[in-house]
C-alpha cells in the first residue's frame, strides 16, 4: 500500500529538507542579527537581513527538494541531516556544479 503513495516515496527526502530548514530558522535569526549590527546596528537591518536570509533558505529548500527528491532513499541520521543542512546553506554552488559539463 505504502508503495503507491508518493508521499511515502518522498518521505526520506522530507524529512532532510524539512529538518534542515527548521534548524536553519534559529541559524538565520543569529546570523541575521550579527549581520545586521555589523552592517547597520539597528533593528530594521537585523530585522531585514533575518527576513533576507530566510527567503533564501526557502528557496533553497525548494530547489534542493527538486532536485535531489526523487534520489533520496537513505534515513535521515546526525551526518545525513548536516548534509541537508549545509546544501541547503550552499544551493547555488549545487545549482552551477549541475550546470557544467
Amino acid at each position: 500500500m505504502h508503495e503507491n503513495d508518493p508521499l511515502w516515496r518522498l518521505r526520506h527526502a522530507l524529512a532532510g529538507v524539512g529538518l534542515a530548514l527548521l534548524l536553519s530558522v534559529p541559524l538565520a535569526a543569529l546570523l541575521g542579527a550579527a549581520v545586521g549590527d555589523w552592517i547597520g546596528g539597528s533593528y530594521g537591518w537585523r530585522a531585514g537581513t533575518y527576513a533576507a536570509l530566510l527567503v533564501y533558505v526557502i528557496t533553497g529548500a525548494v530547489v534542493l527538494f527538486v532536485k535531489v527528491a526523487r534520489h533520496e532513499t537513505q534515513r535521515i541520521g546526525g551526518p545525513r541531516l548536516l548534509k541537508w543542512l549545509a546544501s541547503l546553506w550552499l544551493w547555488p554552488l549545487l545549482l552551477l556544479a549541475a550546470r557544467r559539463p
